[in-house]
Parts: structure tokens; sequence; C-alpha cells
């Protein structure tokens, strides 16, 4: 079998492929707005075009550049086919729930096509039937279930025996006109918009805290603050926590894409397993017209598990067994987090801060719980009644179920925190090979250290600037990652993803 190599670094096709993104300036000075939003992703641009849209002036600040973070590393399924997740919430929630949920995925689906309709946005939207398939005999009676679900909830869906790939299947549900897009050409026009709108943007600004208060202030990295009217929270993890202890409340999830080149016709549609471990496949038009296809899965908990370059080699032999694999032309890797009972956490922070707001939680499906979020922040701002306020409302009650879960979660954290702390290192910086990173000891304590190809070494304090578990190396992206909370670290300790917002401090070697 012919050997395909990965790409050296990761690198996202949706950002290879994004041209002249504008830069923004960095926030220097204290200034005033009606609303400030932290976070350049979907959810910010989304919730700040809408906003400014109805005369209200809107900043909008990013720790690093705008369209880098979860956004830029989509799959960017416009879907409310969610993997199996319509019997869990009838059974666990009711079907008023479970309803509101599909019901709040299809208006932020119809928002985006109306969207791209009306702006004659260039993005590759299209229309396109969502799968949850599977090649097991123990998934077939979930499937159906599920199906008994879509039709209570009167979701437009059918029942089939096979799927047009080549890839095994004895069964797979069918959620029709979902759709697909390519997210950073899409948000790049909204941003466009938001601009001409009279929109603000502050870009390698990044927020650390909020005063509370009838007019609240952002503060910044830099001490410069932004005072408003309203906040809103629409970074990966909020980045203010309110005591809404949201980093207890949910967990972070890694997984991985390959963006490959195949001689296969590809046959449209959007597909996902059922079974472990996920699989999840759709195709992006390139520039030059051929059909990219984009292999996903190998979901796993951040910062735990196996060697992660495994990850991308798992999803590499799958491609092989199944398409006729020319070139994997990208990889890159994501990560989301998880609530307790799977349903985002929209709305206001905590019950007693009615002027600052939190979308965060999105387990993956972040073009439409994201553009759900926005259109949720905007009509509580703006005071409208919204169907969809209690289902995601942050400070909702939770089930024993629910209770549960977030007991096993942390009991993870725990363990984690221990096991970091207990560990023996025998490996030194002197040991590292070129281009390895690894946890090595110095004077007798845990340390992290990488040495580039040109041999220069970085060493890092590998106690995670958050709560203080241990950081693990992670070989396949070259950083370093938290198992507790799922921040992540570059190889010199910067931030990449919080909630640390600390980078990691910087070693000797002697």
């Amino acid at each position: 079998m012919e050997h395909h190599s990965f790409p050296q670094f990761p690198e996202s096709y949706w950002i290879e492929s994004t041209n002249n993104l504008p830069s923004y300036p960095t926030l220097n000075q204290d200034i005033e707005a009606d609303i400030t939003i932290v976070g350049g992703g979907i959810s910010g641009i989304t919730t700040a075009y809408l906003l400014v849209k109805e005369g209200y002036k809107v900043v909008l600040l990013d720790a690093g550049k705008l369209l880098n973070g979860t956004t830029g590393h989509t799959t960017a399924k416009i879907t409310a086919q969610h993997d199996l997740i319509y019997d869990e919430f009838v059974t666990n929630l009711g079907q008023e729930k479970a309803s509101l949920y599909y019901q709040a995925s299809n208006d932020a689906l119809q928002f985006i096509k109306q969207t791209v309709t009306h702006n004659q946005i260039q993005c590759g939207f299209s229309e396109q039937d969502a799968y949850v398939y599977t090649d097991s005999i123990d998934y077939l009676k979930k499937l159906e279930d599920e199906m008994a679900a879509y039709k209570l909830l009167g979701i437009p869906s059918s029942y089939s025996d096979h799927i047009p790939l080549q890839v095994p299947a004895k069964a797979a549900i069918i959620m029709h006109n979902q759709a697909q897009f390519h997210p950073l050409h899409y948000l790049t026009a909204l941003v466009r918009e938001y601009i001409e709108a009279g929109g603000e943007i502050y870009e390698n600004t990044t927020a650390i805290d909020v005063e509370k208060g009838s007019l609240p202030k952002v503060i910044t990295s830099d001490g410069h603050h932004i005072t408003c009217k309203y906040v809103a929270s629409c970074t990966h993890f909020p980045f203010y926590d309110g005591l809404g202890f949201y980093f207890a409340r949910m967990h972070a999830d890694r997984s991985y894409v390959l963006g490959v080149k195949v001689a296969d016709d590809y046959p449209g549609g959007m597909y996902i397993s059922a079974e472990d471990p996920k699989r999840s496949i759709r195709h992006a038009e390139t520039a030059d017209q051929q059909k990219l296809i984009l292999i996903g899965g190998q979901s796993h908990k951040t910062g735990q598990g196996i060697c992660t370059i495994s990850h991308y080699e798992e999803l590499q032999q799958f491609t092989e067994r199944h398409f006729n694999l020319q070139e994997i032309a990208y990889r890159w890797s994501t990560q989301d987090l998880v609530t307790g009972d799977k349903i985002p956490y929209i709305g206001r922070i905590t019950a007693s801060s009615p002027n600052i707001f939190v979308a965060t939680g999105y387990r993956k499906w972040g073009m439409t719980n994201s553009t759900a979020a926005a259109l949720l922040i905007r009509d509580l701002i703006m005071e409208k009644e919204n169907p969809y306020e209690k289902l995601f409302e942050p400070s909702r009650s939770t089930s024993f179920t629910t209770i549960k879960k977030l007991i096993v979660d942390n009991a993870d954290v725990a363990k984690h925190l221990i096991a970091g702390k207990l560990e023996r290192i025998n490996k030194r910086p002197e040991d590292l090979a070129l281009d390895e990173g690894s946890v090595v000891q110095i004077k007798g304590r845990r340390a992290g250290g990488y040495k580039d190809k040109n041999g220069e070494l970085y060493l890092v304090d590998t106690t995670c600037t958050h709560m203080g578990c241990e950081v693990e190396w992670n070989n396949g992206d070259r950083t370093w990652d938290c198992p507790c909370h799922g921040s992540r670290f570059s190889i010199s300790g910067d931030v990449i993803e919080g909630p640390a917002e600390k980078p990691l401090s910087r070693l000797e070697a002697n």
C-alpha cells in the first residue's frame, strides 16, 4: 500500500484558504461602548453583527486574531443532527425541551441560509442530507429509537439500510435539508458588514476580568478597560467565570481532522458514525473546483489518552481502507466543551448578573449552537421574548443524571491532579531528540521540554496556571495540554486555549 505522509505541521483548510483577512489594532486606551463582546469566533462575530444592526455601539475583542480559534478548526456542518441525541433528550428532558432544542438548531440553520442569500455571500453554502450511520448490530436499536424520536418531534427524516459512501453501513437515519459551508468566508462577510455598520474590533487584546455593576467594565491584560452596559463572553471557554463555576460544569474534548484528496467521486451528504471511534465525513469545494474530503473523529478528553499523533494515523488508516487516497493535504485538531446535560450554556452568566452573558458548551456542534446563542443574546439584551431562554439558561437546575455526570468528571479531574504530582520523571532535557517534546526533570522538579529541529530547547513549568494540574505533551500538535480543564499552551508556554489566562513559566536548563 502506498504510504501517504502527513503535513509536517497542523493547518486548518479553512484558515489556509482564507486570504487577506484584515488586521485590527490592539486596544491601547480606555473606551466606552453599549456592548462589549469578547471572542472573535462565530459566536462573537454573529452576536456583534446582530447587535450593531440594531443600532448599538458594539466593541468586539479577541485575545489573538479573529477566526483562528475553534471556529477556524471546525468541520462546519450546519445541522440540527447532533449525533444520536434526540431520543436521549426525550427520555431525560421530555418531549418539549427536545423539540425546543431541534427548533433552536433549525432556526439557526435558516438564519445562516437567509444571511448568505441576503448578503450574497460566496461561502460554498450547499444543502446536504445528514446521516448518522452504523455498521454495528449493537447500534441498530439505537438508530431505530432515534428515528422514532425524529418522528415524534416532526423532524423531516428517513431511514435507510445503506449509505452512498463506500463505507460499510448496516443502517442510517437521514435528516434532510441540512447544510455545509466555508465558515471563514461566511464570517469574513459578516465582519465586513459589522465594520461598515460602525462596529469596532480590537485584536491581540486579552480580556481577563469584569468589574460588575450597572455599567460593567471589561478589564484587559494591558490594564485598559471598556465601560459598557452589557458584556457577552463568547470565548470558547468563558474568559470570566462570575462564580458560575463553569470549569467544574464542563469538560473539554479534542478531536482530529484530515483534509484528503481521493480518486473516488464523492456522492454528497454529511456523515457521522453512531459508534466509537467516531467518524465524521463531508466534502468541501476548493478554489480549483476539486473536492477535499474532511475525515474527522478520534474524540478524547483533552490531555488524556494515547499519543496524539496516533489519532491522525487512525484516521489515515480508515481513509485508506474506504477511499482511494491520493494525498493528505491538511491535518488539524480542535476541541470543544461538553456540559453535564449536553445542552449549551447560553444566557445570563449567573442569576445575579443580568447584564453579563455567556455562550459556551457547544459539544462540537458550534455552527448552529453559536448562531442560536447570538440570536438569544440579542433578544435578551433587547428584552424580547425568545422561546429558548429557559432551555439554554446557564443557571438552570440540573437533573440527578447530570449531577452524576459532573461528579464523575470532577473525580476524573482530581485523579489527574494527583497523578501528575506523583509521576516519576527520569528523562532530562539533554535526552530530547530534535523535534521531540516530553516531560523532563530539571533540578529534581517536573518540567516540560521541547527541542526544535534546529536544536533550540524550550523549557516550561508544567503546572497549569488555571488550577494547578500538570500539563501533558501533545506530540500531534506540539502543544502542552491540561487533562483537567482543557487549557492548552504553546512550546514557549503561551496560552492557546483557556480557561487558563496566564502562560506557563519559562525555565532555564541550568
